[in-house]
């Protein structure tokens, strides 16, 4: 409704409903629908019979509506009365037709009267109806069906859209035909006829000034083409210009200069609605060019499958992300600004730089300025870039995923060093750097066969037990690029084994500045399997190592050197410090056990198989659906067989079942009755339904260890360690922590030539549930951060040798460099529990059991407010925050029941009290729990509207006038109240007053406590002024008084003397 702040729907389940924009903004929200607001119901009728149309004519009350019925309704806007005054089919036409006339799919004043209503019905019937004298003044029937109809400003001619792709133009001096017939898209066959075109859905007339008029339409193409995109068509003069959009369209609509329909439009954009996308079209221009959005529309253009959120980014990376964003967007668009004016939004005086990363189903990754209640797309990113586009025949993606093979899981980002790193489903990763050059580049692929066998687990030799984990760096395959043949152009499974899903690129390519692919991590076939996907990641620009694991085992990258420094297995990191005293057996026992096994799997197949589908087990936690095993091959060479063939050779037909077994049963865990601190059997009570059973083999038990997170930094991997060294933490679905110590090259010459040495320290620790989050802190409390890089941009041309040179940060874990090497604190959390322990005694300082009846899913070391403290979301909807180290309870909110999958994949926490979530297919929820950001939010919220004076009709002169040029008005308040138009019937509509909900209650509770104390404070202005009145008043009296008692005492004195006396 323009020139208000309200909203009017109607719908096709007959329920109409006038909405309010409330000044206080409660949810931050992104799409096509008003940004940052929440709508709340005023008033709302319920018809018997479905709304096709309604109207609100500039600055007039009433509502006029049509029904599918064909009657035409008003109903008064500030009450949402009913008026008695009605317009039946049946009056509308002609007594004689006795055809219905159809649905009224138009409704408009004319420009020239606005007593006058125009009517248009689906059949091609039209009416131009006086509601001040109650009848039509003229009927026109034609044979095409009516889509719209659109006024010439002077009121004297109008043009109609139809269903045979025509354009009919009608003046009122003569209605029995049109007086031009045009078929803009409809071609003349050899045979002399039109064409047939499809229908002409909506059509705008709009007159210009100094130019000839726009007609502006959306539909109309020829049937000679199928699969044609949805067009807008613009005709000027005799320039016809069509516009291929990419969505359907929904509505458009020409902005002009003025808001009278009967003054001289001078349109100058189109607006248009697509079903995901908005766009606007500059008129001012003769090829038509769009204008920028500066909005985000297209965020969920592919659906997001991750979400990151960093608050306290470094102040200089926005701008450097939006200037790239800006070079990468498409040339063509309209030098002018923006043209939707209206709203202001601030960012206030707390005030950081925030940024919102999203990743999407076609692989695609998208940076957002996120600073206060913005959101601004910053940079976009193609992760299939990197790959050669799989054909249909050899894509071996497809055992994964059917249709999106570059959909993103997770993403790891360090804003100090600007590395970024993305993990595929195709279980591959992407490592990039960021360069504001572009540059000719080869990536490196490095493959990594991270599948176990069941056999070495069971069997294992002397020396063959771990072949993956030797001395360091002699097991680390050379990098090398894929291979020039296809890796999916086989079909057999042994064609498939030691093959990637997906072939990165083998040449020379040209990258654009911005993030450019540097290394290629795949995961590769074995046994006919697809590799498991990835479930924990992390990277350290200062160590120039990544890491990452799944349901299989882990591996170490060394991204500077593009070498493997460790892939092992799992139960091969424990070593001879396995707290679960996995047994192993003989082969003679393996052999005579083989049968059974398979059976007892099969008959557990269907038992186990519900219990294996959990939500929580591929998207939350990142457990396995997939066997694991305890050793594995890292690269392309594989482990040579040695004479005993049976103990690596593949199994034959029982193996498969018993993978497929294993598969089921893998979220079965079972732990031995020793460790009851670890091995306590908690139940799910939720909607996920989890269960862990404890009626699996010892062999079950050892394939089902996944890792769950990972975390380098400097600490300590032994006791006895006196100083902090770089090592990497593991934390396992079995909730145990392991740490792995690693010695790096500190001179940088020698970094990029010497290997990096890294190795189990046996060093466990234990703790209830899968292990989510490892933090440090010092012993004053501080978060300690993890030494990071300082961005340097190899593809610059100035100084190369300089920015060759590594710049380290190591961030000290206190302010004094005394305590630095007496130790830190170790903060974990799972999903049951957090634990803080005391390096490197490793003692346990604290512990706190988070939920019992729940399980967390997402948990994060926050800064809030100068402080620390462990942030925890569990699938029963509880947001909680545990003080640190004590681990004291803060708070403990009911806040969102899990019911979505959704949720529990998007959530992420962040510093400054904030969280994320992705609430619905369309929509981005922001959360704070920090008072200190909710006392702020009035400050930064903004105004949906801006108030404008309402332009003056131009006034058009005394002849124009004379002559019958100006328009009549009409008060559409005539049309209601019994007396003039009667009584509205009741049973056609029924009034439901609006719910403006509990925000609106408290803004009204405001007010009219506010009304109270202002009419309170002038109550006592009153008294004080009656008092002052009322002595004013006795001062006067007590005058007038005197003044009669010295009159009296005048006149008895002179009362006897004569008046020559006086």
């Amino acid at each position: 409704m323009r020139a208000e702040q309200r909203f009017f729907n109607c719908s096709s389940s007959s329920m109409r409903g006038r909405w309010s924009q409330p000044v206080q903004m409660t949810r931050f929200t992104c799409g096509i629908s008003v940004r940052g607001g929440q709508l709340s119901s005023i008033h709302s009728n319920s018809t018997e019979r479905g709304s096709r149309f309604a109207t609100f004519p500039f600055r007039v009350n009433g509502c006029t509506w049509g029904q599918s019925a064909g009657n035409t309704h008003i109903v008064n806007i500030e009450s949402f009365i009913l008026s008695g005054y009605v317009i039946m089919w049946n009056k509308a036409i002609e007594l004689s037709t006795k055809t219905h006339p159809g649905p009224v799919v138009h409704l408009s004043d004319s420009p020239k009267d606005e007593g006058k209503l125009l009517i248009g019905f689906e059949s091609g019937t039209i009416v131009q109806w006086d509601l001040r004298l109650k009848k039509a003044d003229f009927r026109i029937y034609y044979d095409e069906a009516i889509h719209s109809v659109s006024w010439h400003h002077e009121g004297k001619q109008f043009m109609c859209s139809h269903s045979d792709g025509s354009l009919s133009m009608w003046n009122l001096r003569n209605t029995t035909k049109p007086f031009q017939v045009t078929f803009p898209h409809g071609k003349i066959q050899k045979d002399g006829r039109k064409e047939s075109c499809k229908p002409i859905l909506k059509v705008e007339y709009k007159t210009s000034r100094n130019s000839e008029p726009f007609f502006i339409f959306s539909g109309g193409l020829s049937y000679d083409k199928a699969g044609r995109r949805p067009t807008l068509t613009i005709m000027h003069g005799k320039a016809i210009t069509v516009l291929e959009m990419d969505y359907p369209i929904v509505e458009f609509m020409a902005l002009c200069e003025t808001p009278y329909n009967n003054e001289v439009q001078e349109p100058y954009a189109v607006v248009v609605l697509l079903e995901k996308d908005l766009i606007v079209v500059d008129l001012t221009q003769s090829n038509f060019p769009v204008f920028e959005n500066p909005y985000p529309m297209d965020i969920h253009e592919s659906p997001v499958t991750c979400t990151a959120y960093f608050a306290d980014c470094p102040p200089d990376i926005i701008p450097i992300l939006y200037s790239i964003g800006v070079k990468h967007k498409k040339t063509g668009y309209s030098q002018k600004e923006w043209p939707v004016g209206g709203g202001t939004w601030t960012l206030g005086s707390h005030t950081y730089p925030e940024i919102i990363i999203t990743g999407h189903a076609d692989g695609s990754i998208k940076f957002w300025d996120a600073s206060a209640i913005t959101l601004q797309m910053l940079y976009k990113l193609k992760t299939s870039k990197a790959f050669e586009k799989p054909k249909p025949s050899e894509g071996r993606a497809a055992d994964l995923v059917e249709d999106d093979p570059f959909a993103i899981q997770m993403v790891s980002w360090c804003p100090q060093s600007r590395i970024f790193c993305v993990v595929g489903i195709s279980a591959h990763i992407i490592l990039y750097r960021f360069s504001k050059y572009d540059a000719n580049t080869q990536i490196v692929s490095l493959e990594v066969r991270l599948q176990c066998e069941a056999e070495d687990v069971i069997s294992p030799s002397e020396n063959e037990n771990n072949p993956c984990f030797t001395e360091s760096g002699s097991h680390s395959p050379q990098p090398h690029h894929q291979h020039a043949a296809s890796p999916g152009s086989g079909t057999t499974e042994g064609n498939k084994d030691s093959n990637p899903c997906l072939k990165v690129k083998d040449r020379m390519v040209r990258v654009p500045p911005g993030y450019q692919a540097e290394l290629v991590v795949q995961l590769l076939w074995a046994d006919g399997e697809p590799p498991q996907q990835i479930t924990s990641l992390d990277i350290n620009s200062a160590y120039g190592l990544l890491a990452f694991g799944n349901c299989n085992g882990l591996a170490v990258v060394d991204y500077l050197q593009k070498t493997i420094l460790l892939c092992m297995s799992t139960l091969d990191l424990y070593g001879a410090a396995d707290p679960y005293q996995r047994l192993t057996r003989s082969p003679r026992r393996n052999r005579q056990s083989t049968s059974g096994l398979t059976e007892l799997s099969d008959n557990q197949q269907s038992i186990d198989m519900d219990r294996s589908k959990s939500p929580t087990s591929d998207h939350v936690n990142g457990h396995c659906t997939s066997p694991a095993s305890q050793s594995c091959s890292a690269g392309k060479p594989r482990v040579p067989m040695g004479p005993e063939g049976p103990r690596l050779t593949r199994r034959g037909p029982g193996r498969p079942p018993f993978r497929k077994a294993q598969s089921a049963a893998c979220m079965e865990i079972s732990l031995p009755v020793s460790h009851t601190e670890a091995a306590a059997t908690e139940s799910r009570e939720n909607s996920f339904s989890r269960s862990r059973s404890s009626s699996v083999s010892s062999i079950d038990r050892d394939t089902k260890e996944a890792i769950t997170t990972l975390q380098f930094g400097e600490s300590y991997a032994r006791k006895s360690d006196t100083l902090p060294t770089p090592c990497l933490w593991v934390g396992t679905s079995l909730g145990v922590v392991l740490l792995i110590p690693m010695s790096i090259p500190t001179d940088h010459e020698e970094r990029m030539e010497e290997p990096v040495t890294i190795g189990p320290s046996g060093t466990v620790l234990m703790l209830k549930g899968s292990v989510l989050r490892i933090s440090f802190l010092d012993f004053m409390g501080a978060l300690i951060q993890s030494p990071y890089e300082v961005w340097r941009d190899l593809n610059a041309h100035e100084d190369p040798d300089r920015m060759r040179r590594r710049k380290l940060v190591h961030i000290s874990p206190s302010s004094s460099h005394d305590t630095c090497g007496e130790g830190h604190l170790a903060v974990v959390c799972s999903e049951k529990q957090a634990k803080v322990f005391l390096m490197p005694s490793q003692s346990c300082l604290f512990v706190h059991n988070i939920t019992e009846s729940s399980f967390v899913l997402r948990a994060d070391v926050v800064s809030v407010c100068n402080s620390v403290c462990l942030a925890c979301f569990c699938a029963n909807g509880h947001v909680m925050t545990l003080s640190l180290p004590s681990l004291r309870p803060l708070l403990d909110v009911n806040y969102l029941p899990l019911a979505d999958m959704r949720i529990a994949r998007t959530f992420c926490f962040t510093h400054r009290g904030q969280a994320l979530y992705l609430s619905s297919p369309t929509e981005i929820q922001r959360i704070t729990y920090s008072q200190e950001m909710c006392d702020n939010l009035q400050e930064m919220l903004g105004e949906l509207f801006t108030p404008i004076e309402t332009p003056e009709a131009q006034n058009r002169g005394f002849l124009k006038g004379f002559f019958g040029g100006n328009s009549h008005n009409f008060d559409r308040e005539e049309l209601f109240g019994e007396a003039a138009a009667g009584k509205g019937s009741r049973s056609l509509a029924q009034h439901i007053p609006g719910q403006a909900g509990m925000e609106g209650m408290k803004v009204a509770a405001c007010g009219v406590v506010g009304d109270l104390a202002r009419a309170r404070i002038a109550l006592d202005e009153r008294g004080q002024r009656l008092g002052e009145l009322e002595e004013r008043t006795a001062l006067m009296m007590t005058s007038a008084e005197t003044f009669s008692k010295h009159a009296h005492e005048v006149m008895l004195k002179c009362k006897d003397k004569k008046w020559y006396q006086l």
